[in-house]
């Protein structure tokens, strides 16, 4: 029987054989217009993936779970980074930032080596400011930026 408008102006659900209500038909997940998963490209992501000679295939879900993975070290090393920004009371950050970030967070420690290759090369530019640990894991604590 087709849906047919109740006495209040809605429409009934159909109804099936034996006189009770059918479940509704399932529909696709509502999302915002143009939202996604994932802010990184996936299809960067995979060809970094295919990159290593070591991996031959990678499925969808885990090229998708790298992306987020490296979505959220961005977001961690920007936000410490942002701290040491404005320990010296500036809003814009810099190369130091970075690198005082990497040396101020143990989490970090394995960028240490690739940070002073860096130096060595010559691509740092000036002097920068370093923050003593203490002070930076104060600032930290006190810290969110969403």
């Amino acid at each position: 029987m087709a849906a047919a408008a109740a006495g209040n102006g809605t429409p009934r659900e159909e109804e099936g054989p034996s006189g009770e209500a059918a479940a509704p038909p399932p529909q696709a997940p509502t999302s915002v217009p143009g939202a996604r998963l994932s802010r990184l490209p996936l299809a960067r992501v995979k060809a970094l993936v295919k990159a290593d000679p070591d991996v031959t295939l990678a499925g969808q879900e885990a090229i998708f779970i790298l992306a987020r993975a490296a979505e959220l070290f961005v977001e961690t090393i920007a936000k410490d980074a942002y701290c040491c920004a404005q320990q010296g009371k500036r809003k814009t950050l810099q190369r130091r930032d970075l690198d005082n970030a990497i040396e101020a967070v143990d989490e970090f420690a394995f960028l240490e080596e690739r940070a002073r290759m860096l130096e060595r090369e010559g691509q740092r530019e000036g002097e920068r400011e370093r923050i003593p640990r203490i002070q930076y894991c104060q600032l930290n604590a006190g810290f969110n930026m969403s």
